[in-house]
């Protein structure tokens, strides 16, 4: 159904294939992926696949090798990837840059969980508990 989905920031992907994350973060960040995997309605953006992509092949002491990030695009991310960029999403970002005063980046991953109708968007990277229209920032690793 239509906007009850979780829209996954590329965080919520990076600590569980990051061998030298904190244990506790890599603990937490598996059940709302799985969650995700078996929710038709889960989303992310083609920001997150291309971040998580980037970290897991650049900035772990331990890098992911190519054919891990084979498999994670395949069966993790690809399945989740609905939200593609367009003017009009480009449009939304600058808008909430300017009305909630975010960086543009995080701007673009919020206007892409709206855009898929989510309710709550799971990153570390927002104030938890912040309500933006009816799409509410969640941290999962908040203690």
């Amino acid at each position: 159904m239509p906007g009850t989905a979780d829209f996954l920031d590329s965080n919520v992907f990076i600590y569980p294939i990051d061998v030298d994350a904190p244990s506790q973060k890599r603990r937490v960040a598996v059940d709302p992926v799985e969650r995700a995997l078996v929710d038709p309605t889960a989303a992310i953006s083609w920001q997150v696949v291309q971040e998580t992509l980037h970290v897991a092949a650049h900035k772990f002491k331990s890098v992911v090798s190519n054919a891990d990030r084979q498999d994670l695009l395949q069966h993790v991310l690809q399945p989740l990837w609905t939200v593609q960029p367009d003017a009009a999403l480009y449009a939304e970002a600058l808008r909430l840059q300017a009305r909630a005063g975010f960086a543009f980046y995080d701007s673009l991953i919020v206007a892409a969980a709206l855009h898929a109708g989510c309710r709550r968007l799971l990153t570390e990277d927002l104030q938890h508990g912040q309500l933006i229209g009816k799409l509410r920032i969640e941290n999962p690793f908040r203690a």
